[in-house]
């Protein structure tokens, strides 16, 4: 046994003993070929336990998705003022946020797979490594003429963020009992949604738009220098805390996935069955519309407020921060609504219907002149269209349940960077030509169309069969030994009198 399982064991709770280890989790999965034992007549249940120590997994995993996810929108926020040092074009400067989208289509495929073949502590290791490298070359590109160096930062910190986002819902399967994994992923997409208010907050307070070039490279450079000092730590916690799995699974689900031999998974079988899974399809298109008008939004949010407010770059990035703020109250709520309910296909219509509500008021009045409205359409957009990040993994993760939680996710997040890219560069030409309104609008027509499409989407909760399955298997032996402890004890009576 190494450190870390030692460590894991001392984590359990108190009054988890080793005869309650054997338990039946709500989130537990169909069976697969070599999944299950008889033994008379009854399913094996293995024994399974939860440790104190996966709060301290999530809540790390959640602090350096933050500092990547931070790093997405830290020049889009100030466009100008990074267009003004560099010498660069509005569109270019929008590349420092659509890289992040870029980079993830390519290449996560074959993250998913080295996630599947290595777990959690390599890819861990593997983003906050790359995530550490971006910001330090960032670091050193602080002058007029090194912006291709501090695109290559940029690069490699979009390169990060492959191995950040299919992890959340992994992370919860892999740590997490049944009861509580959705909120466990709520908590893993938080870290992402905290950094890019982060992200919308700091950059414009932290470089103000002055006019002397070399006070402004100094704001720049402190900027870089405190996003390269919290990258470096967490890379070093990572390397020193990060554990691969606990020693027991939290649930039969994992016990399950344990003991299914190597050789008989085949990531490519895997993904052909999620492209066969008709619910699944229309889930990553839905999925990739309302997340890639989030993604249009936050990149040109910059942009449609100084059009309509001349010299608000700060408030622009307050607004950006009450997005995303009541996006992660809405993903906490929706997550433990969902953990009680288990109403996936209503929780996930309501909310992007909310979405869509949310984008048309926004649209309409994003142009009447106060501030103040505002910040309260845009809390109200970012509730519903942020806090739908969780539900939609959720709901991933039971229409193709046995599979990856990885893949699924990794395949949704593929969407959203794909839908991402193209809806940024159209709502850019949009506004350049025609205006915020039109540009908007644009985004409203999607969500409609997402809206119609999630309403046709089969709720096939397979994970929520298997457990029901794995219940009823276990009361059937319950009630089996029950009744043959009843019998022997009822022998033992009748033997006395006999004699």
């Amino acid at each position: 046994m190494n450190m870390s399982e030692k460590q894991a064991l001392g984590d359990t709770k108190p009054n988890e003993d080793l005869e309650n280890h054997v338990h039946v989790e709500a989130g537990d999965a169909a069976k697969l070929p070599g999944d299950e034992s008889q033994q008379d007549g009854y399913e094996v249940l293995q024994p399974t336990r939860l440790y104190r120590r996966r709060w301290m997994m999530v809540l790390l995993f959640s602090t350096y998705s933050l500092s990547n996810s931070y790093q997405w929108i830290q020049y889009g926020i100030i466009s100008n003022i990074f267009m003004k040092f560099y010498g660069v074009a509005a569109f270019t400067i929008d590349w420092m946020s659509m890289i992040y989208m870029l980079t993830y289509i390519p290449l996560i495929l074959p993250v998913t797979w080295l996630l599947d073949k290595k777990g959690l502590r390599v890819i861990a290791l593997s983003a906050t490594a790359l995530n550490c490298a971006g910001t330090w070359i960032k670091v050193v590109s602080v002058a007029p003429n090194l912006f291709p160096v501090t695109f290559l930062g940029q690069f490699c910190c979009s390169l990060a963020q492959v191995f950040i986002l299919g992890m959340p819902s992994k992370l919860a399967s892999v740590w997490f009992g049944s009861e509580e994994v959705s909120t466990a992923c709520s908590i893993g997409v938080f870290g992402n949604q905290l950094g890019c208010a982060i992200g919308f907050l700091l950059p414009p307070i932290l470089v103000p738009n002055v006019d002397d070039m070399d006070e402004l490279a100094h704001h720049i450079r402190v900027m870089f220098y405190i996003t390269a000092g919290v990258a470096t730590s967490l890379f070093i916690l990572v390397v020193f805390v990060f554990q691969e799995r606990p020693k027991l699974p939290p649930t039969q689900a994992q016990a399950m996935a344990r003991s299914i031999p190597p050789e008989q998974y085949s990531y490519i079988a895997s993904i052909r069955r999620l492209l066969r899974n008709r619910s699944f399809i229309l889930l990553i298109v839905t999925y990739g519309l309302n997340v890639g008008c989030y993604y249009a939004v936050g990149t040109l949010l910059n942009r449609m407020i100084i059009a309509h407010y001349p010299g608000e770059e700060v408030n622009a990035g307050r607004i950006g921060l009450t997005i995303v703020i009541a996006g992660m109250v809405g993903s906490l709520i929706c997550g433990i609504w969902l953990d009680r309910t288990k109403t996936y296909k209503q929780t996930t219509l309501a909310v992007y219907l909310m979405s869509l509500v949310g984008m048309i008021v926004y649209a309409a009045t994003l142009s009447l002149g106060h501030l103040w409205v505002v910040f309260i359409m845009a809390g109200a957009l970012g509730f519903f269209m942020t806090g739908y990040l969780p539900i939609g993994f959720e709901f991933a993760v039971e229409l193709t349940y046995p599979e990856s939680e990885g893949t699924s996710s990794g395949l949704l997040n593929c969407s959203a960077q794909v839908f991402g890219i193209i809806f940024t560069i159209c709502q850019g030409k949009i506004i350049d030509s025609f205006g915020t309104l039109a540009g908007n609008i644009f985004l409203c027509v999607f969500l409609l169309i997402g809206t119609i499409m999630t309403g046709l989407i089969k709720s096939d909760l397979r994970r929520q069969k298997a457990n029901q399955r794995v219940k009823e298997a276990a009361e059937r032996q319950k009630l089996g030994q029950d009744y043959g402890a009843t019998t022997l004890f009822s022998q033992q009576q009748t033997l006395p009198s006999q004699a």
